[in-house]
């Protein structure tokens, strides 16, 4: 009742929470003071405490399941309290034993307390993942149905291992789903693979429990269980063991790489890998077969790697893995991931992964070791039941019928080629640096339509063709774009707008930015890293040398960036360090759009005199999770950004979002709204005769936001002041205002330096 208490004073606890709570509370301490009148002298030990406090945590989390039905619940409280059972679980058992004090009491109430917390986490989990779900929380109950129908389910079970890890792995995967911090195909996977597991741990009661129905129960002394029923366990153990084995080799062999294809029907294939390994286990001897099994183990190990990491890929990118450039992004993620969900979260959801990726890599070689073993042991079995579904292939693959499946295979191939193509792209890569229409182009030729103005490259974050046409929150943001063209008219400014097609989707914004400045798709961090230690001039580079201040801002950024001198040429980097900002964090946006475009124009727009100003500008208060999203306030009002403290945000938990897509793509869109609200207002606000802004996205946000499919298009638009600006661009045929319609313009934006620097340059260019 206090823990109840407490959570109704810190996360707000409503009438359901409280119901299920109370009741749960008092359930279980029915049920344990039962246990205790049964037996006189039992009593709670040491270790019972420990389990008590466990079963009591348990009830709130139940109590916070509940109330997550009817209002957002904090996730980071659910799962903290989750997680402290589950390690507590490890804790009771050792007491017990250490002190003692072990009794059968004890031990029921243990196993009862871990079947109540799973079931409280799957019903937390399965308005998510689906009402299957709940067979994990229902397992042990079904189990006890059983029991108090069916006498022969009432014998006393063995003590098993097996059975101990299985519930403890139950508890541990719906505490990581219950955190969201996996992609939702992989988390899919692994609540499918703990049902499996679960499903093959009771088969295996059930069966060892049937093969002794009709043994009396005073047969066998407990004490005897272990050594007289030692022959049907093992029969019964194996067989299950070689099942799980068979099902995991087969589901890693035909499991899809596409989110798109991860259905039930994907999985029933049969698959031509299959059939070849055990033919050849069959005909082989011991020591071949075991390195038969060795290396088709790995293999497929790795594939199953690949085929993970396409899904997140896919997932967040649009596209495969990439074995050759894409490992480098692993302490990229794992910052990136920290800053979105803070770093216990990120911590936790790191060492998941790599207990994920040891447990893919390890198991298909134990899996394909039984399997073979098992084939060899029943040689004529194993070779009619291969020969038959060898037939069976045929077959269907003459017919056409996709059931027939090389899936594995073809993947393999895929990703070699993959490799080669990776490596060959270096050397294409380096043959183009240096073709450069303006690499030897004199200062005094470049840029001359834009001698005087101050020319800001504001780069929005997951600004794609999504916010504008064709989705749910798209007319929102179309709305707010032709207000502020309506603003920036009433002001005495132009804009023509049209779309780019970006090197990337979803993220890793920083190959669009080198894209767009270089002139040359950058789709790699492998290209990325090639292209920055080249002298391949940018856009920055070329209004440095046309006499032009530079500087970029980038809010996000908290350490050295040594391309942003050396490459790019900037005169003054700002990031997050050195901009003055005080105010709060904005989920992943340490601060809001509107204090960094502020902070451009105290540390650089405002002073006098000065050289005309680039100023590359990325503003992300679009950038996922769209937990906190600012709004817009007085410019004379911002300050040092203390005043966003006491300025109410649009707010939601990263459960209403990342649990619901809709209102994810609804707080996407309102974040998109709020951006170009911001850049109309300051432009307006502080913009003359000298500004020109170069306004565009990035990339496309995530498919979750955008679907699959979506294309790499991001909206464009120039605004300018002075007409002459615009006039240079007329040749373009961009649509006028900031909205560009379905039938605007698309360039590569690898197209926009070349045609940017030809139409403002004063003659063609050299070199």
């Amino acid at each position: 009742m206090l823990l109840l208490a407490v959570l109704a004073g810190t996360a707000g606890l409503g009438a359901a929470g409280w119901v299920v709570g109370v009741a749960c509370a008092v359930t279980m301490a029915v049920a344990l003071v039962h246990g205790l009148a049964r037996g006189p002298g039992d009593r709670l030990g040491p270790a019972s405490w420990v389990t008590l406090a466990r079963a009591t945590l348990a009830v709130g989390v139940a109590a916070l399941a509940a109330d997550s039905f009817a209002h957002d619940t904090p996730v980071a409280l659910l799962v903290t309290l989750a997680a402290v059972a589950l390690a507590l679980d490890a804790v009771d058992g050792w007491l017990a034993r250490w002190s003692g004090t072990a009794t059968a009491l004890g031990a029921r109430f243990d196993g009862e307390v871990d079947a109540f917390l799973i079931l409280a986490l799957s019903v937390y989990v399965a308005p998510e993942y689906g009402a299957w779900v709940l067979a994990i929380g229902a397992a042990r109950y079904l189990f006890l149905a059983g029991v108090w129908l069916l006498p022969w389910m009432r014998a006393p079970l063995p003590p098993r291992r097996w059975r101990r890890i299985v519930a403890a792995a139950q508890g541990i995967v719906l505490t990581i789903a219950a955190a969201e911090v996996l992609p939702r195909a992989l988390m899919q996977a692994l609540l499918v693979a703990a049902l499996v597991a679960l499903a093959a741990s009771v088969g295996e009661c059930v069966w060892w429990l049937w093969c002794r129905r009709y043994a009396a129960p005073d047969e066998v002394p407990e004490s005897d269980v272990g050594q007289r029923e030692r022959g049907p366990l093992r029969t019964g153990t194996a067989v299950a063991l070689t099942v799980l084995a068979l099902l995991l080799v087969w589901a890693a062999l035909v499991a899809p790489n596409q989110p798109s294809q991860l259905h039930v029907g994907a999985f029933a294939r049969l698959p031509l890998e299959l059939l070849v390994v055990v033919g050849l286990a069959v005909l082989l001897p011991a020591r071949p077969r075991r390195m038969l099994a060795v290396v088709g183990g790995a293999v497929l190990a790795v594939l199953m790697v690949v085929k993970v990491l396409d899904m997140g890929f896919i997932t967040a990118f649009d596209r495969p893995f990439d074995p050759v450039s894409d490992s480098s992004y692993v302490g990229i993620g794992i910052e990136t991931l920290r800053d979105a969900i803070g770093r216990s979260s990120a911590n936790l959801a790191v060492a998941a992964i790599v207990v994920l990726f040891v447990a893919l890599l390890a198991l298909p070689v134990l899996a394909l070791l039984r399997l073979t073993r098992v084939a060899a042991g029943h040689r004529d079995w194993a070779l009619r039941a291969a020969a038959v579904l060898g037939v069976v292939w045929v077959a269907l693959r003459v017919f056409g019928a996709p059931v027939a499946s090389t899936s594995a295979a073809a993947l393999a191939v895929d990703e070699v080629q993959a490799v080669r193509s990776g490596l060959a792209a270096h050397e294409i890569l380096a043959r183009e640096i240096p073709r450069d229409r303006f690499r030897a182009t004199p200062g005094d030729r470049l840029l001359t339509g834009l001698r005087g103005k101050d020319v800001l490259l504001l780069f929005v974050e997951s600004y794609g063709r999504v916010a504008v046409q064709d989705s749910s929150f798209s007319p929102g943001v179309d709305a707010v774009l032709d207000k502020g063209t309506a603003q920036l008219r009433a002001g005495g400014f132009s804009s023509r707008s049209a779309f780019l097609s970006s090197s990337t989707f979803g993220g890793l914004s920083w190959l669009a930015h080198s894209t767009l400045q270089s002139g040359i798709r950058i789709g790699t961090q492998r290209g990325y890293n090639q292209l920055v230690k080249s002298d391949r001039l940018t856009l920055s580079g070329a209004f440095k040398r046309a006499g032009w201040r530079t500087v970029s801002e980038d809010p996000a950024n908290k350490r050295t960036w040594p391309e942003g001198s050396d490459f790019y040429h900037y005169d003054k980097i700002y990031d997050r360090r050195n901009v003055g900002y005080r105010g709060p964090g904005f989920g992943l946006p340490p601060m809001p759009d509107q204090y960094v475009l502020e902070a451009l124009q105290r540390l650089e727009l405002a002073k006098r005199p000065r050289p005309p100003l680039f100023a590359e500008v990325d503003l992300i208060s679009s950038h996922a999770p769209w937990t906190r999203i600012p709004r817009l306030i007085p410019w004379d009002d911002v300050g040092d950004g203390s005043i966003f403290d006491r300025v109410p945000v649009e707010e939601s938990t990263r459960a209403a979002l990342f649990g619901d897509s809709k209102r994810a793509r609804a707080a996407y869109g309102h974040s998109i709204e709020y951006t170009m609200s911001t850049i109309a207002s300051f432009v307006q606000h502080y913009g003359n005769d000298r500004t020109v802004v170069v306004l565009l996205g990035d990339h496309q946000p995530a498919t979750t936001v955008s679907g699959q499919g979506a294309s790499h298009d991001v909206p464009i638009s120039v605004i300018a002041h002075d007409p002459k600006v615009l006039d240079q661009i007329a040749g373009w045929g961009w649509q006028d205002g900031l909205r560009p319609s379905p039938q605007a313009p698309v360039w590569p934006m690898s197209a926009f330096r070349d045609r940017f620097l030809s139409a403002f340059g004063s003659s063609l260019p050299t070199g």
